[in-house]
């Protein structure tokens, strides 16, 4: 249990859009509630995890990954930089965290607040 929910072990991919888009088949057609990505949302020319998440999201949600960025500021300068996307699809709500175990730790801070209430509203639960 992380948070509350239930998880499952970490599945690792290679910096492929071909390898994460896979995962991704798997974990929504397993219906996932709540996808979480680390790494891979630089802008190294191997960073492609924001390019393989961004043909899934059907509801972009900007104000996760800006509140994400807005936390880390403070901590690391380079906080800015992270192309990360968060979004849903369906009922999944889908979130790219950068990999840096800082940046993972600040990115379950937001998770622990809005996740909640974003399931909620899929469900169709009143705002």
């Amino acid at each position: 249990m992380a948070l509350g929910y239930k998880t499952s072990g970490p599945i690792i991919v290679a910096d492929d859009v071909d390898a994460i888009s896979q995962e991704l088949i798997k974990a929504l057609a397993q219906k996932v509630r709540v996808i979480v990505t680390t790494g891979g949302t630089g802008i190294s020319p191997t960073d492609v995890t924001p390019e393989a998440t961004a043909p899934f999201i059907e509801k972009l949600i900007p104000g996760f990954s800006e509140a994400l960025r807005a936390y880390s500021r403070d901590k690391v300068a380079t906080s800015d930089l992270t192309r990360g996307l968060a979004g849903t699809c369906g009922q999944t709500l889908i979130i790219n965290l950068p990999g840096s175990q800082g940046a993972v730790k600040d990115g379950l801070v937001i998770i622990e607040s809005l996740a909640g209430h974003i399931l909620d509203q899929l469900d169709g639960l009143d705002h």
